[in-house]
């Protein structure tokens, strides 16, 4: 089992998961959406309450920024940057899945629908699973 820090980096607003498992199931442990001037407080606040093996980010907006800030935060962490190709598609399904349409949204296909929340935690949940399912 392990244990997996992802960050979805952002300009505005960065997501960020603690997920744990192996190639064959995951749980998730935590899940957050922040504010980029947040970052360094909310990661610090993860790495001691959860103590992950690994940190996960995206190379997608800021990516290059918000490595450094984790390298600042988290000194002496592995750090992994993950391709974030089709994870926004698979967030909106995953925000679909983990919250159930209610009331007229029910009658539209989910993927017409954006959902009335940002899901960048959604992101970060992705990119942890996707290495957790490589590593096995």
């Amino acid at each position: 089992m392990r244990r997996i820090l992802a960050v979805d980096p952002g300009s505005a607003k960065c997501g960020i998961a603690v997920v744990e498992g192996g190639a064959e199931s995951s749980s998730i442990l935590y899940r957050s959406v922040v504010v980029t001037d947040a970052l360094i407080e909310a990661l610090r606040s993860a790495d001691a309450d959860f103590k992950p093996d690994l940190v996960v980010v995206g190379n997608g907006t800021r990516s290059t920024q918000t490595q450094t800030t984790i390298r600042e935060a988290l000194p002496g962490k592995s750090l992994l940057v993950m391709d974030e190709q089709d994870t926004t598609i698979r967030a909106r399904e995953r925000y679909w899945v983990e919250t159930p349409r209610r009331g007229w949204r029910r009658f539209l296909p989910s993927s017409m629908q954006v959902p009335p929340v940002p899901i960048d935690d959604f992101v970060a949940v992705i990119l942890a699973e996707r290495v957790l399912s490589v590593d096995g």
